[in-house]
């Protein structure tokens, strides 16, 4: 019976924190993914709104004015971030960056089942994928009589037909002691999973799946290739030696490039959580662009500004000690919620029936694979309840006070945490339902070391990766302990 009791499932839903890794399809009008800057400057097509309640609280804070226009679109033009320069130079060695990556590029929607386009690729391009996945295979016909056949346009499909130069028998001789060389070598070689031509073609990046723990420990691969190696391990694989030997992985990794892909169970494009893998000094955490969901939310944090190539710490790059700072300080974040204007209104609800809060998670790396969740939320918002609102007045009733849709909460969050540049904040704008799981009305998400401090708007992104016209009214303030 008590698992039948709304109320009880009602809270076990809303701390639940998978409830909050949802994402909808992403389709090629998202601005969300692995950085902003990839994306043209025309991409924002929503004016955003500031409530009268927001120009009223701003007034009392003493930042502006209620009449001063000009001031007021000043602010909306603050950027809520600003990444350091530095991270963004170029002149680095490849494994000493973050990449923004994707997994099964080709893929639409669900990893078994969904379809694959050539599209994909275009949007995740756009969105700022920087290392993309293709799948390179044998004929569109089984070898034999109907092969010799040119291909019908309809055969080809999204296929990408490559032209290959093919020499003729007499050509310069010149030519013919390389090519009979690479014969011979071929036909000594066992049979290849990968086409060799291909495989010549991994001059800088080498993918080994690796077979025992000679990467980490001795820093090279037994029966791998001699330099340029890239170590491909499943988000499991990895999770099952950080726990013991993250330093060990991440000095490994100040040299060499490393791919965590999601492991094999996450058919429905769910994403792995990429701190922890990102902690360790993971260039590449393929992702799942398919939805935008809590993996991909981080990832646009991470990347946001950025061409999709982060330098990544100094303690994880050549030369750093691939660990943490020891007794690193703690600080605090106070994250002073003013409120929202226009909150998306679901398909099918009424204004009324909104109540909505908002709930924001902070996460940081923890020892090994773990990840620290820490979450807070304000007050459900709702416009007939009585309030009072010292740049209002008391005030309580239909029409005297914000719509459901420009809520006013007033409220300050607060979360002690130890200083690591890998720290981000989730914030989501949610409904408090009476009888269901909360729906997510609007989301986003920031790396603290890029916040910039004091009043902000914060544009709400939907669960596409949409730019949505809401928009968040916060004050963030990071102080030492």
């Amino acid at each position: 019976m008590a698992r039948l009791n709304p109320f009880k499932a009602k809270s076990r839903r809303d701390d639940d924190d998978d409830d909050e890794d949802q994402g909808l399809e992403i389709d090629g009008n998202t601005v969300a993914g692995g950085g902003h800057s990839a994306l043209p400057t025309d991409i924002t097509q929503h004016h955003l709104r500031v409530s009268r309640a927001l120009k009223s609280f701003l007034a009392h804070q003493g930042v502006l004015s209620e009449d001063d226009a000009q001031g007021l679109q000043a602010l909306l033009d603050k950027p809520v971030i600003s990444p350091p320069a530095h991270l963004f130079d170029r002149s680095h060695p490849l494994p000493e960056y973050f990449i923004s990556s994707s997994h099964n590029t080709y893929l639409m929607a669900h990893q078994l089942f969904g379809t694959s386009s050539a599209g994909a690729y275009e949007t995740t391009l756009r969105a700022g994928a920087r290392c993309i996945e293709i799948d390179a295979c044998a004929p569109v016909r089984k070898k034999g009589h109907e092969e010799q056949k040119a291909v019908r346009l309809d055969e080809l499909g999204s296929k990408i037909a490559v032209i290959v130069e093919y020499h003729l028998p007499d050509e310069v001789e010149t030519q013919a002691a390389p090519r009979d060389a690479y014969k011979a070598k071929k036909k000594a070689a066992p049979p290849p999973i990968i086409v060799p031509e291909l495989a010549e073609l991994g001059v800088y990046a080498q993918s080994v799946k690796p077979r025992d723990a000679s990467w980490y420990v001795e820093g090279k691969i037994k029966d791998g290739p001699l330099e340029h190696h890239l170590i491909n391990i499943s988000e499991s694989g990895l999770a099952s030696h950080t726990a013991e030997h993250a330093a060990e992985i991440a000095r490994h990794n100040t040299h060499h490039l490393m791919r965590v892909f999601p492991k094999g169970t996450r058919i429905s494009s769910r994403n792995l959580s990429p701190i922890p893998f990102w902690a360790v000094g993971a260039q590449i955490c393929a992702l799942n662009w398919q939805t935008f969901g809590a993996g991909m939310q981080l990832n646009d944090a991470l990347f946001a500004g950025s061409a999709g190539y982060v330098l990544k710490p100094a303690s994880l790059r050549s030369g750093g000690s691939g660990t943490p700072i020891l007794d690193a300080p703690r600080k605090i974040l106070r994250l002073q919620v003013a409120g929202a204007s226009d909150v998306p209104l679901p398909k099918g609800r009424e204004v009324k029936d909104l109540k909505p809060y908002l709930t924001c998670t902070l996460l940081q790396p923890g020892g090994g694979a773990e990840l620290i969740k820490a979450k807070r939320k304000t007050a459900a918002y709702h416009q007939r309840k009585v309030v009072t609102l010292p740049f209002l007045g008391s005030v309580g009733g239909k029409g005297e006070n914000p719509a459901e849709t420009d809520p006013v909460w007033d409220e300050t969050l607060e979360w002690e945490f130890e200083d690591n540049e890998l720290v981000f904040l989730r914030m989501f704008i949610k409904s408090d339902d009476s009888f269901s799981s909360n729906p997510i009305l609007a989301v986003a998400a920031v790396r603290l070391l890029y916040v910039e401090p004091g009043w902000r708007f914060v544009r709400m992104l939907d669960l596409k990766g949409h730019e949505t016209s809401c928009s968040l009214l916060v004050k963030f303030d990071i102080q030492n302990r």
